[in-house]
């Protein structure tokens, strides 16, 4: 497609499905409404597969759809809402940031297990570790 990219190609650039593409262009994720060929094609720019990135990037970090639907309409809105959407950013961010705590919480734990397991199999004494039944006695 000289003017624009097809879905297929969007999907190979992005990683995403083109069942994601349709999912993202139905929750009005886009910035745009994605115009279509005489054939009713989609055609996306450079533009849409770099907001793409970014709002896959967002959803693999947990921001729920809502709220990218949310940036993506201040950033349609265009200037004067810059502190909204830096607002928004800034929350998902420390979201972001408390799920690494807590993921290294769980890290250290496992670190743990994997370090005492390593341990028992070096020595002989795995048999046992953490069975299923209660040992009698």
């Amino acid at each position: 497609m000289s003017n624009g990219l097809s879905i297929g190609a969007v999907a190979k650039a992005t990683g995403l499905s083109v069942h994601a593409l349709r999912f993202f262009e139905r929750e009005g994720l886009f910035l745009r409404e994605i115009p279509r060929t005489g054939g009713g094609q989609r055609l996306y720019a450079q533009a849409d597969v770099d907001w793409l990135a970014l709002c896959d990037r967002l959803r693999a970090s947990g921001m729920p759809i809502a709220r990218i639907r949310r940036f993506a309409e201040l950033v349609r809105l265009g200037p004067g809402n810059e502190a909204d959407r830096l607002e928004l950013l800034r929350e998902h961010e420390e979201n972001v940031r408390a799920r690494i705590g807590e993921l290294g919480a769980c890290l250290e734990v496992i670190r743990t297990k994997v370090a005492v397991y390593e341990r028992h199999v070096r020595d002989g004494t795995a048999a046992g570790v953490w069975s299923p039944t209660p040992p009698e006695g």
